[in-house]
């Protein structure tokens, strides 16, 4: 059992101890790992339950009445009754898929397949993520669909005028957004997302893989139709994602793939199908990392969210107010609601020149567009860095941040 677990409020430097690679060097330098929006790392207590469950009771799931196949089938239905718990869901209403972006587009395949007509519309922002992009191009190119895009403000925050045009004519069925920008860090308010759109006739889709690490998740009391997150930003293995769905709509769509654990019955004529969560998931699923997700969850519940977040806010405020002292330093967002994720630009240095400097020292960053071109061409830029935070990062880190910064400057002349 993790360290944490026995902790009396926020003991950073247990909590470190449970993850093992934090006692990596990088190019001889101790590792100050700043890229936990894109993977977070894994504590000890994740990989020991994969490591045990592997060794000691893996077999596959659902279909042997032999003793491995029962333990392990229900390790498995326990991390969905976790997940279940985590997100204040109903058992029957959790899929287990590979990622967020499978999730989404299931649902698009599906649920766009079947519920939208045409001439309907689906709504994202600007701010999205391409796994909420792409899925919604293709289902417009193949299903016919419109696809409309609602702006954001200069801030980073949904632009709610916007947001009233894009409705105005009573077509739209779906609305497909962000939780938490992996770019900005803004928090949409997604409470009044989900009222706005059901007064409006329309189903919410939230894309929660950033937010779900760092804040509290209470479907039932934002009122989605749709919540979806990855298992390798929540300090668990990657390869497992969650696909949360109100059971009514679930048990209306088709099937996303079809094979084994999905059916009913098969016959040469025809098939029928299972009920959900069943009817999602076709074939061997992802066993062990499932199993991993469920311990990541108990990990994370171990600390709880109340502390996670106050420690993530005074990382995120001790980031924005100490790369604020370094000339030619621009940070992307002022959001006042917004998590860990910190993108910025280094006057007349690019991105991947940052990123490398920093690895020399140690330091991992991220650089590009962050699978949100679109995103940072509205910004007006073509690349960033970013820092992202985790439940391990430290004031410390983000000095180290700065001080490599400044020492990149040094190597351009700056």
């Amino acid at each position: 059992m993790s360290a944490a677990v026995h902790q009396v409020g926020f003991d950073i430097e247990r909590i470190r101890a449970d993850f093992p690679i934090l006692t990596e060097r990088v190019h001889g330098k101790k590792l100050v790992f700043l890229d936990s929006a894109a993977s977070a790392q894994k504590p000890r207590s994740v990989i020991d339950t994969m490591v045990r469950t592997m060794e000691t009771r893996y077999a596959n799931v659902h279909r042997g009445l032999h003793w491995l196949s029962e333990r392990c089938s229900d390790d498995y239905e326990a991390a969905r009754d976790k997940v279940a718990a985590f997100l204040n869901a109903a058992r029957e209403e959790i899929i287990f898929v590979r990622n967020t972006t499978e999730g989404i587009n299931l649902v698009a395949q599906t649920y766009g397949r079947s519920a939208l007509k045409p001439s309907d519309a689906v709504v994202v922002s600007e701010m999205e993520h391409h796994a909420n992009l792409v899925p919604w191009q293709m289902l417009r190119d193949q299903h016919g669909i419109d696809l409309r895009i609602v702006k954001i403000t200069d801030a980073g925050d949904v632009d709610f005028d916007d947001l009233e045009r894009v409705f105005t004519d009573g077509r739209v069925r779906l609305l497909a957004i962000t939780h938490m920008s992996n770019v900005l860090g803004t928090y949409t308010p997604v409470a009044r997302l989900a009222a706005f759109a059901h007064e409006r006739g329309a189903k919410i889709l939230l894309d929660g893989a950033q937010a779900v690490v760092h804040r509290a998740v209470d479907v039932k009391a934002i009122d989605a139709d749709f919540y979806v997150f990855s298992g390798h930003k929540l300090y668990g293995p990657s390869g497992i994602g969650v696909l949360f769905g109100k059971y009514a709509l679930l048990e209306a769509m088709p099937p996303f793939m079809g094979g084994g654990e999905m059916i009913r019955s098969v016959s040469f004529a025809t098939s029928t199908w299972a009920d959900p969560p069943f009817r999602f998931e076709a074939g061997t699923p992802a066993i062990v990392e499932a199993i991993g997700l469920g311990a990541a969850i108990d990990y994370v519940d171990s600390i709880g969210f109340d502390a996670i977040s106050a420690h993530e806010r005074r990382l995120t405020d001790h980031a924005l107010a100490t790369l604020a002292t370094i000339d030619g330093v621009t940070t992307l967002g002022r959001a006042q609601d917004r998590g860990g994720v910190v993108a910025f630009t280094l006057e007349g240095i690019h991105a991947h020149d940052v990123a490398t400097l920093l690895d020399k020292q140690g330091i991992a960053v991220r650089a590009g567009h962050h699978c949100a071109e679109p995103l940072t061409r509205r910004l007006g830029v073509e690349s960033t860095a970013r820092a992202s935070f985790g439940v391990y990062t430290t004031l410390d880190e983000i000095d180290a941040l700065a001080v490599g910064l400044r020492r990149v400057q040094q190597v351009f002349g700056r």
